[in-house]
């Protein structure tokens, strides 16, 4: 494993780290404690040292989960753990504290290594000034309680540049991807967080599964003609990696495959490089893309559970499938793995969802989108 050190500290992490946000699960929707637990330890055994998650992740059992497997199997003086403040339940300033603490026992440690607001945007940022969040943080890092302060953030850019200069940050935590280059904080985000000495922790590097797919077929046979042999999945990683302002970056690999897919990537000599053929092949890969996606959804599922039952990710999984051209094979997913209630034609428009999405999908009317292709409705047209 190949680690890169954190600005303005002496932490050498990791290239991959590890999310907690998408264990393998069982039928019950519960963590998959047997198969988790593996996964995990053979996370540490390649040598990933930060290990990310959240209050609210898994229905809140996430933390839990961790905190266990890593007290049973003595691997907390070996690792990092970041983990996120639930910002918007955040009421008094006595939550804050409240909370950290319960996420201190959740997770079996004296401390959290680095700690962040979850999600800033414009409805959260305020709330957090208004409380004094920065004395909070200042507060935590003073008694120990947490070594690094830090925000994950989900908005425009130019907000993001404002909690930049509104805050005493060590780290940021952005999306940000061979597709994402200009969503939310971006490129110039990335660049400028690194300016001001911040490091920046990478999540959804690989757009929820998206970039670990197969090359469509023309990048695939220029990429086979130009002697490229990295997979989707690794090509994304190290078009990551190259890029100096980029520290740590999250995969939540739900499987021992992608985990150990990826740690092979992290480990090899071109981790961090790559050639002028597999960077041509990869923008040309994102950029094909971005002119085919349908939803931004990354399948964080923030969104669930849906009022009607609708399984929103799930749709928007198949949605995006039949629009990069793989209509009747989404279909049959469609019919094979998503129960009558769950389809998209159910939605009742009620929006509960939509102020939920980080990306700003407006869940809604893509969902009518999603029952048209996908042949839910009368009037469906797939080559729309």
């Amino acid at each position: 494993m190949r680690y890169r050190k954190m600005p303005g500290t002496a932490d050498e992490l990791s290239l991959l780290g590890y999310g907690g946000m998408r264990f393998p699960i069982t039928g019950d929707g519960k963590i998959d404690r047997g198969k988790s637990e593996a996964i995990l330890l053979k996370a540490a055994e390649l040598g990933i040292n930060y290990f990310d998650t959240a209050y609210v992740y898994h229905e809140g059992e996430s933390e839990s989960f961790m905190g266990e497997v890593f007290e049973r199997n003595g691997l907390r003086g070996k690792i990092n753990i970041a983990t996120k403040q639930p910002s918007w339940l955040m009421n008094t300033p006595d939550d804050m504290d409240r909370v950290l603490d319960e996420q201190l026992a959740r997770l079996r440690t004296d401390r959290i290594d680095y700690y962040l607001l979850h999600g800033m945007n414009e409805e959260r940022w305020p709330v957090m000034r208004k409380l004094d969040a920065a004395g909070f943080l200042a507060r935590a890092k003073a008694d120990g309680r947490i070594r690094r302060a830090g925000f994950s953030f989900h908005d425009s850019v130019r907000l993001f540049f404002r909690i930049l200069g509104e805050g005493d940050w060590d780290f940021c935590q952005i999306q940000y991807n061979i597709i994402d280059t200009r969503f939310q904080a971006g490129l110039s985000g990335l660049e400028e967080a690194y300016r001001r000495g911040l490091g920046v922790v990478i999540m959804e590097p690989l757009h929820g599964g998206l970039l670990a797919k197969p090359f469509p077929e023309h990048i695939a046979s220029r990429a086979a003609d130009a002697g490229i042999t990295a997979s989707p999945a690794a090509l994304a990683l190290r078009w990551l990696w190259e890029q100096e302002p980029v520290g740590t970056v999250l995969s939540g690999m739900t499987e021992m495959e992608d985990l150990l897919e990826n740690a092979a990537a992290a480990s090899a000599d071109d981790a961090e490089s790559l050639s002028l053929v597999e960077r041509l092949a990869a923008e040309s890969w994102g950029e094909w893309l971005i002119s085919r996606r349908g939803a931004q959804c990354t399948a964080c599922r923030y969104c669930m559970p849906c009022p009607q039952g609708v399984n929103i990710p799930r749709a928007f999984q198949f949605y995006n499938e039949a629009v990069l051209g793989d209509v009747e094979s989404a279909r049959a997913m469609m019919a094979r793995f998503t129960k009558p209630h769950e389809h998209a034609k159910n939605c009742g428009g009620c929006g509960k969802c939509e102020p939920l999405c980080p990306q700003g999908i407006p869940i809604a009317e893509t969902l009518k989108d999603v029952s048209r292709v996908l042949g839910e409705h009368p009037d469906s047209d797939a080559t729309s």
